[in-house]
């Protein structure tokens, strides 16, 4: 493994995505203190599921007192769409010299900010740099979330509720900057377009179901809009 590689996606990581990441996950330490969670399980699931919208589910169903059954079964749903961004990327890291547990660990450290800014980098890294390029970069971002979790928890006394969730939504922002700033290829960014039609209106017809219901649509939209295009041509 390329200790260069390695160092350069720490480097990059450790600049504004770690800080942005850091601020979101410092609102939702402070959230989790809020409802009463012990500060070791609300760390765990930073390290362990590492992705707010299943987090914040935890610690919803979590207080509302739903079965542990339930509360694992629906993180983990929540968290279904990394199966399609894990089949995209581990093709474009894939490499004789590398041997096949790494793809385990690096499936396991993917998240929307390693996988947003890998598909915006690998096309100037070389193959067989790009999961050391990946190592470093999620390492230091996932170290950053758990040490800011910790910092949210510990002093949410400080923070506002306003302020809380103020800084959960930073994320999300900070995704869709980087997404509309990476768009290369006329799929992606139909994709974009399509789900940025899908998910306001989807909203509007059903609140709880508008993110499944407006990515579906959305994705659907762009696919049948792509093919037909291809067709034509």
């Amino acid at each position: 493994m390329s200790r260069a590689a390695l160092v350069l996606g720490a480097r990059e990581a450790a600049g504004v995505p770690a800080a942005v990441l850091a601020a979101g996950y410092l609102g939702f330490g402070a959230l989790a203190a809020g409802h009463g969670l012990p500060l070791s399980l609300v760390v765990a699931s930073t390290l362990a599921v590492w992705a707010l919208p299943g987090q914040l589910i935890l610690v919803e169903m979590n207080t509302l007192g739903a079965p542990h059954f339930a509360i694992v079964f629906t993180v983990a749903l929540s968290s279904a769409r990394f199966l399609p961004m894990t089949l995209v990327l581990m093709p474009l890291m894939r490499d004789a010299r590398h041997r096949g547990w790494h793809y385990y660990v690096l499936a396991q450290l993917l998240a929307l900010t390693g996988w947003t800014m890998a598909m915006a980098r690998f096309p100037e890294i070389e193959r067989a740099q790009r999961l050391a390029w990946f190592y470093g970069f999620t390492v230091v971002c996932l170290a950053a979330s758990a040490a800011a979790t910790a910092t949210g928890y510990l002093i949410a006394d400080l923070l506002t509720p306003l302020a809380k969730t103020g800084l959960v939504f930073m994320a999300p922002l900070y995704y869709l900057l980087i997404l509309v700033g990476g768009v290369r290829q006329r799929t992606a960014a139909l994709a974009l377009a399509c789900g940025a039609l899908a998910g306001p209106l989807a909203y509007l017809g059903s609140a709880q179901w508008s993110v499944l219901v407006g990515g579906f649509a959305g994705g659907t939209l762009a696919y049948l809009i792509q093919r037909q295009g291809r067709l034509g041509g």
